[in-house]
């Protein structure tokens, strides 16, 4: 049998942004994976401490698309932490609110291209319209796709409406049972289970060597969720449903990302219906930041984000360092990938629902 180097990037099926893979195969099956990063670092860590306080929760938002929201939430909680601010009750349950609708557009998208790359283009295009029913509900509240700019030091600068609320429940009760048939779908056409089934396995065993965080975990057996292991914003007062499965293969990891866009509407009905009034931040100004250091973390899409922030008497941090989810669980893809077929190696990667940019941040 042949043995030969593939190279896989750094521009590919599996990924929008650069990154490397050095593949090595006995005929058509992965014998060993190299992976190289690096083609886009941007420098952020450096260009935070050259940016105030409040400057930073709009560059923290530009380091990632689909977490764009988790990244200035856990940085401004960590700098009320330093500045002794406490959220507001409302102003928390629109931080859930935001954080949720995040989520399933989230993962919805990593779902759907699953099925993109198994060929199955009728269901990813009935994925991405689901998924677009919460881009609208993005667009509508935020007044934008993508980046929501919810998040300021002391709460949120956003606010809905009975009008508001009104149409979110609206989307949901559309985006929900459409969801449930995705779901069943994916549960049950062969298409899918044949290319996902026993695909990428990452034992329980492995997932804790490798520290991975998110849905990645959550399909190889570890319960862990920071929304229920160290509740931030609202969590604590909400039912917020962990799902788990044991055997850590490609479609374990799809079902997952499934289950939780159904616990995250379920969230936000929750949010909906028991939404305080008061303000929606603690301060209308500018609050000073005083000399100091903290940590914030949140449950982002793809995992436990952390954010390490450190402040002397400059308005500027003197260090803001991240820990982004996908960081954790690209090392595991050198277990997914070994003895894989190399048919599959655009589906293994994208089952971790990777991100370069906030990696090579």
């Amino acid at each position: 049998m042949s043995n030969f180097t593939v190279p896989v990037g750094p521009l590919h099926v599996a990924l929008e942004e650069p990154m490397y893979f050095r593949v090595d195969v006995q005929g058509e099956t992965v014998s060993n994976v190299d992976i190289h990063a690096g083609h886009v670092h941007r420098g952020i860590e450096y260009l935070v401490t050259k940016r105030n306080v409040f400057q930073n929760l709009v560059l923290t938002e530009r380091i990632c698309s689909l977490c764009s929201n988790s990244h200035p939430q856990a940085y401004a909680m960590a700098i009320e932490q330093i500045a002794g601010l406490t959220v507001p009750p409302r102003g928390e349950y629109m931080r859930v609110i935001a954080d949720e609708i995040k989520r399933v557009a989230s993962h919805l998208f990593n779902v759907g291209i699953l099925a993109h790359l198994v060929g199955f283009e009728s269901l990813f295009m009935q994925v991405m319209e689901v998924r677009e029913m919460m881009q609208d509900v993005k667009e509508s509240v935020f007044g934008n796709r993508m980046d929501l700019g919810a998040n300021v030091i002391g709460g949120v600068r956003f606010d809905i409406d009975a009008e508001r609320i009104a149409y979110i429940r609206e989307q949901l009760d559309l985006i929900a049972p459409a969801v449930a048939e995705i779901t069943a779908l994916y549960r049950t056409n062969s298409s899918i289970l044949d290319r996902t089934r026993g695909i990428g396995v990452l034992s329980h065993a492995d997932a804790i060597d490798c520290s991975v965080v998110g849905p990645v975990a959550r399909a190889s057996g570890i319960n862990y969720d920071v929304r229920v292991k160290a509740p931030y914003s609202a969590y604590d007062r909400l039912e917020v449903k962990v799902h788990t499965l044991a055997d850590g293969d490609v479609w374990s990891r799809a079902m997952i990302r499934l289950a939780e866009v159904a616990t995250a509407i379920d969230i936000l009905r929750q949010c909906l219906d028991n939404l305080p009034g008061g303000p929606t931040s603690c301060t209308t100004e500018r609050p000073p930041i005083p000399v100091g250091e903290a940590i914030g973390k949140c449950e982002a899409p793809r995992g436990e984000l952390i954010y390490y922030v450190r402040m002397t008497d400059s308005p500027r941090p003197e260090r803001v360092k991240w820990r982004v989810p996908s960081f954790m669980n690209w090392d595991a893809l050198r277990i997914m990938l070994k003895e894989a077929k190399l048919a599959d190696i655009a589906i293994i990667v994208n089952s971790i629902d990777p991100c370069v940019s906030c990696t090579e941040r």
